[in-house]
């Protein structure tokens, strides 16, 4: 419930991060009008010696995070893949959040295990390993099955963890709903729109069924990409709160010395990985939205190794090819056509100027056109992006913000691997393969056959359609003012039936 009770929770929230040193951060972050600085210090400071003590090591606003708990480290991570709330320089210190807490014990993941999936371990494993990594939300093990010596990782939610984040979620709202109640300049970040995708993702991955899902769907879509591997989920050894799939070895991303030891092409794996995701993004519309180093490993034969899918991303076809469009346009430096895609997607209000948007976006790419190819950076052209976009009234995109930032990460792993890489190079090529095929001769065939498909299973009711469709246009047309204009609307409409009737049985015959 979120009422008052919450109140105590966020008065040691706000001891914590005032303890911390983080409060002024937080605050200038979401933009606190005097109102909510006052009171929030007025609740914080008094207390400032019931804060937790977090890791001095740390960026105040991180150590204050990982001190209060794991629902604290997640949301910590979740706003960190949204600098349109927090701000670039926020969202990156949030970055650096690492799921390295303390493991539980091991006689409960097992226990955990067998109750789950209704087994005696030691009567499916022979081998079932202490914790070798331990995160916000659960812990993985390493185990080998006794039927065929098969080595596998079980992933287990961490006890209670499902009435842990409740708790903290619902003082999250409370927390959003006192944030917009004091400070209405605060309104335009929509705090509740946050914790509402907050909730989502959390809600994803407190359900290992649906990660095993997720995994499962990668795996699918990527079985074909050369140097590239997703591990099998073995779904009879997988629950809501216990996931098991194949064991991944290989040589850790970031690790430079050991790549080079292996005798892998660090050029190579860093062109690869940044084509890998943007054919995930582009080709398949669903991607590795956590594609950092920890996350990606370098097998024997020198593929790489995604693992690890609690926040995956998808985009629909039509802003597949919108993106696509947008940086292909940037890539030759058509900036005026840029501008139209951005129109014609319903992107930017109508009532903006067309021509001094694509001189702002003039402003965005050239720079980064001009630096030497170390530098330039397609994360970097997106935020810019992004910053142009909000001032010409575009509303935030979830879903563009979620690329943009995976961009980054992924962007950041492939220049570890070659500092010297041309970003836009590497990237060409599978942009201009995907506009060949999406928006070429091919692609409008296919999306006419689509079309007619579709006009194909309301077959026998068309001609209800279209009688409800020109009835509904009559009753309008009644209703509004009569003007000279208004029997072209209604022609307009009966236009519109009789086309899309004529089409389909053109597409028929």
């Amino acid at each position: 419930m979120r009422g008052p009770h919450n109140i105590w929770r966020l008065i040691r929230t706000g001891a914590t991060l005032e303890r911390a040193g983080a409060m002024n951060i937080v605050l200038d972050a979401f933009e606190a009008g005097p109102l909510l600085r006052l009171t929030a210090r007025t609740l914080a400071w008094p207390f400032k010696w019931l804060g937790y003590k977090g890791d001095t090591s740390l960026p105040p606003a991180s150590s204050a995070l990982t001190a209060l708990g794991p629902a604290y480290i997640k949301f910590g991570q979740i706003l960190s893949t949204r600098p349109d709330v927090v701000g670039p320089a926020m969202a990156n210190e949030l970055r650096i959040l690492q799921d390295n807490l303390p493991p539980f014990p091991i006689e409960v993941a097992r226990a955990e295990v067998a109750r789950e999936l209704g087994i005696d371990v030691d009567d499916v494993f022979s081998e079932f390993s202490e914790p070798v990594a331990a995160a916000s939300i659960a812990q993985v093990h390493k185990a080998v099955l006794r039927e065929n010596g098969r080595e596998v990782a079980v992933k287990v939610l961490r006890p209670g963890v499902e009435k842990a984040f409740r708790k903290d979620i619902d003082a999250f709202y409370f927390a959003a709903n006192a944030i917009e109640f004091l400070s209405p300049a605060s309104r335009r970040l929509r705090p509740l729109d946050v914790i509402e995708h907050f909730e989502g993702v959390v809600n994803g991955e407190l359900d290992l069924r649906l990660e095993s899902a997720g995994a499962s769907e990668f795996a699918a879509n990527t079985a074909n990409d050369e140097g590239f591997r997703v591990p099998q989920v073995l779904w009879h050894l997988s629950s809501r709160r216990v996931m098991t799939l194949d064991w991944v070895d290989g040589v850790n991303s970031g690790d430079n010395d050991a790549i080079d030891a292996a005798g892998h092409d660090r050029k190579a794996l860093g062109a690869r990985v940044l084509q890998l995701f943007l054919s995930h993004a582009l080709r398949d519309g669903f991607f590795h939205a956590d594609m950092h180093q920890g996350n990606l490993k370098i097998g024997k034969d020198g593929e790489i190794v995604a693992y690890d899918f609690g926040i995956m991303g998808h985009i629909d076809a039509y802003t597949r090819r919108v993106y696509a469009e947008i940086l292909f346009g940037f890539i030759r430096r058509d900036y005026r056509r840029v501008a139209e895609v951005h129109f014609e997607a319903g992107y930017v209000p109508r009532d903006q100027d067309i021509d001094e948007f694509a001189r702002a976006l003039r402003a965005v790419g050239e720079p980064i056109f001009g630096m030497d190819a170390s530098r330039i950076s397609m994360g970097r052209l997106l935020a810019y992006l992004f910053e142009v976009t909000e001032r010409f009234g575009m509303q935030t995109r979830t879903e563009l913000i979620l690329l943009q930032r995976t961009m980054v990460v992924v962007e950041g792993v492939a220049r570890s691997m070659d500092p010297h890489i041309n970003i836009w190079e590497v990237a060409r090529p599978i942009v201009e393969d995907y506009i060949k095929q999406s928006i070429g001769p091919r692609a409008v065939a296919k999306d006419l056959l689509d079309t007619a498909k579709v006009l194909s299973r309301f077959g026998p009711r068309l001609p209800q359609i279209a009688e409800a469709a020109l009835i509904r246009e009559i009753n309008q047309s009644q209703q509004v003012e009569k003007s000279p204009n208004s029997r072209w609307y209604l022609w307009l409409g009966l236009g519109g039936v009789i086309g899309a009737l004529g089409t389909f049985a053109a597409l028929m015959l």
